[in-house]
């Protein structure tokens, strides 16, 4: 009977370890499988894969990829049109009437089935250069379409690093908070120790729980901005919704070190993306009209048929006999409304043309004012720097002399809480003065077309 009973919990200990070690084991395979989905990105990684995954840059690759399939049809307009026609058909004898209406009926027998089989070519020899031009027109809006999948890879990019850096700056906030929530907690259990030995008064004791829970709120309101940002981030990356990514932001700051002269940004920016669309916009203007005034020309066109046929209706009574006929030669037409239709048309060219180039001029005085508007603002941002340095070092040795005050029992709660709102406010200042300059910087380089 003991003999069973010690079987019985030998095979319930073994039962329950193994339960155990499978649930540890099912735990341990979770963790590894959350631990793979955390994906380590830096803002290079971040950029390239950007440049491959996002919708809007997949878009214009395939707008891009239409556009030279565009110059492909062109081109095949200098290729001959060739038809093959065959025809088969049943016809009725022929009925006359000589005496007027339905009157003085004769009929005359016809060969009831007709068969036709015939081939027929025509190629363009000269129109006025219109082919050619219209060749050249697809070719540019090939290369404009190229610009612009570069110009929305580069805006990609600019949003990418907006992100990151946004991130970057809830994430540094964070860190500044946690360690002030942790101050908070510890001067809390001062004040309440200075409570019990009647030192201060439960109005103080209330005005640190309440500056502790305004800490906790902010950081519960940064951690779910962050949230929210890491999933646009994701968005833009084009990422599983349920994978995690972490932010390599070590090398972030390293952008401030850079002294390019305005001078340098002024000439990159005045051949960027925006600029180079402009002068292909032009292009095209210029083309336009040459296919405008092609209209005044003839168009001459090579062009040959040969054909099979049965009966032959060549002449009348036909003959029961089967034949061929061929024909090759050159074809001539002139539009004579033309002359007046295409006035209108090259008018509309003309004005189409200078109002590009009115609008290649208005780029470039937007480019200019941006790009001087970005230098000016990424040397004020860098300018700041010193000073939040200095206002940092400031507010922290504030806080160090009013915190020994308020230990010694000299100054109330309320200026060491302002101490410590000071040093909290110079603190982030100071990181998001340097964050912003970095941003500042990245949009000085897009407006050169500088980002790739």
């Amino acid at each position: 009977m003991h003999r069973n009973r010690l079987v019985f919990s030998d095979h319930k200990k073994k039962s329950i370890s193994g339960s155990l070690l499978g649930t540890i084991l099912i735990i341990t395979g979770v963790t590894t499988i959350n631990a793979q989905q955390v994906t380590r990105l830096n803002l290079h990684d971040a950029l390239q894969t950007a440049t491959e995954n996002n919708r809007f840059v997949q878009k214009a690759a395939i707008e891009k990829h239409i556009t030279k399939e565009n110059v492909k049809e062109k081109k095949e307009l200098r290729l001959p049109d060739v038809e093959l026609h065959s025809l088969y058909s049943r016809i009725t004898n022929l009925t006359e009437f000589q005496s007027g209406f339905l009157q003085g009926k004769q009929v005359t027998k016809t060969i009831p089935e007709i068969y036709d089989v015939s081939a027929s070519f025509r190629m363009p020899l000269y129109a006025g250069n219109k082919i050619r031009t219209t060749i050249k027109i697809a070719e540019k809006e090939s290369e404009l379409a190229e610009l612009k999948a570069e110009k929305t890879a580069n805006d990609v990019k600019l949003r990418v690093v907006a992100s990151f850096l946004n991130i970057y700056k809830m994430m540094e906030l964070q860190g500044i908070l946690s360690e002030s929530i942790k101050e908070e907690k510890e001067r809390l259990k001062e004040v309440q120790s200075f409570k019990k030995h009647g030192t201060v008064t439960k109005n103080e004791v209330l005005s640190a729980e309440l500056q502790l829970s305004d800490r906790e709120l902010d950081s519960l309101t940064n951690q779910k901005n962050i949230a929210i940002a890491l999933h646009d981030l994701k968005t833009i990356l084009q990422l599983r919704e349920e994978q995690q990514i972490e932010l390599d932001t070590t090398q972030l700051l390293s952008a401030l070190h850079k002294g390019e002269t305005y001078e340098f940004f002024l000439k990159e920016a005045m051949n960027n993306e925006e600029m180079k669309m402009a002068g292909k916009e032009v292009e095209i203007g210029m083309l336009e009209k040459k296919r405008v005034r092609a209209n005044y020309f003839p168009v001459i066109s090579l062009f040959g048929n040969y054909s099979f046929k049965y009966p032959n209706y060549m002449f009348f009574p036909p003959d029961p006999y089967l034949y061929s006929l061929g024909q090759v030669g050159v074809e001539a037409t002139f539009n004579l409304s033309n002359l007046h239709k295409n006035k209108t048309k090259s008018r509309l060219a003309d004005q189409q043309l200078e109002k590009q180039k009115m609008e290649a001029g208005i780029i470039k005085d937007a480019v200019e004012d941006a790009i001087f508007a970005d230098y000016t603002h990424y040397q004020e941002t860098r300018a700041r720097i010193p000073v939040t340095d200095k206002a940092l070092a400031l507010a922290t040795e504030n806080y160090r002399i009013v915190k020994l005050k308020y230990l010694n029992q000299l100054v109330l709660i309320t200026e060491m809480i302002d101490a410590d709102n000071a040093l909290l406010e110079a603190r982030f200042k100071n990181t998001a003065t340097k964050i912003d300059a970095v941003m500042k910087y990245y949009e000085l380089l897009h407006t050169a077309d500088m980002l790739h």
